[in-house]
């Protein structure tokens, strides 16, 4: 089963992009962050009618998260249980954000997920990205304390790079967020919990996301932000990956490169 998480920045802007990159790569689970578009807006018909299932979870203009499935599409569900909301009014109700979604696709669950940027360490945002993490964390330990053998996926765009050699310049990121002690820790947590980081392995010293500022595509600025964390049982199953810098190239390209790995499942 070939499956790939992709921050598609627009679905809609991305369409065709989209649906070629699923033709040129043979992909059998595309999970999509970002969006940007709410469930009647999302362009469903389009990958129908190259054979695959969709479902989509989306509010507004903004995030967005979908599973594009030719395996199959079953128990959709949207939210993961304690998912924290968010507002910058701290007084306000703390409305939950489209930023995760799960299906079943031939017996293994995908959880595609979009975890909040923190925008400064100072802002709301980042302890809301923090309690995220967390929370995420605490449905993944209960999920393999339930069933060690589950064979389930969460992947996506992260926010998150979790080592020195996952950022350009470690110069550059002095005092911002996506490599801060507090970040990394709430990642490794996640595999603490049991879960399996599978696709360092196969794209070494690769990146999944450049800024479309300062043309850092180009200089080869980027950073690894975009992963697939697999529960044991599944990733044993990891059988190759890579990342296809390709698809970041050209004229409306995603600022993020999509993430394959093949499982033998």
């Amino acid at each position: 089963m070939r499956i790939c998480v992709w921050n598609v920045n627009s679905a809609r802007t991305r369409l065709e992009r989209m649906t070629e990159f699923l033709r040129r790569n043979d992909i059998d689970v595309l999970a999509v962050q970002e969006t940007k578009c709410r469930d009647d807006q999302f362009p469903a018909a389009a990958f129908e009618d190259l054979g695959y299932e969709v479902a989509h979870h989306g509010l507004n203009q903004w995030n967005g998260v979908a599973i594009i499935s030719r395996v199959g599409l079953a128990d959709v569900q949207v939210g993961f249980p304690g998912q924290p909301g968010f507002n910058k009014d701290t007084d306000a109700e703390q409305k939950l954000e489209a930023r995760h979604i799960a299906a079943t696709c031939r017996g293994v669950r995908v959880h595609s997920v979009y975890v909040p940027n923190g925008r400064e360490i100072t802002d709301p945002h980042f302890e809301y990205k923090l309690e995220f993490l967390e929370n995420l964390r605490q449905d993944i330990f209960a999920t393999l304390e339930s069933d060690p053998e589950a064979k389930f996926l969460i992947g996506g765009d992260f926010n998150i790079a979790p080592t020195d050699a996952d950022v350009w310049d470690m110069g550059f990121f002095a005092g911002k967020t996506h490599v801060t002690p507090p970040e990394r820790a709430a990642f490794f947590a996640l595999e603490q919990a049991g879960m399996k980081e599978v696709t360092r392995q196969f794209t070494p010293g690769q990146w999944t996301y450049w800024d479309y500022k300062g043309g850092r595509f180009f200089k080869d600025e980027g950073m690894r932000i975009d992963f697939q964390l697999a529960s044991p049982a599944l990733a044993s199953t990891a059988t190759t990956g890579f990342i296809d810098i390709e698809e970041r190239q050209g004229k409306g390209a995603s600022d993020h490169a999509p993430v394959v790995v093949d499982y033998s499942v």
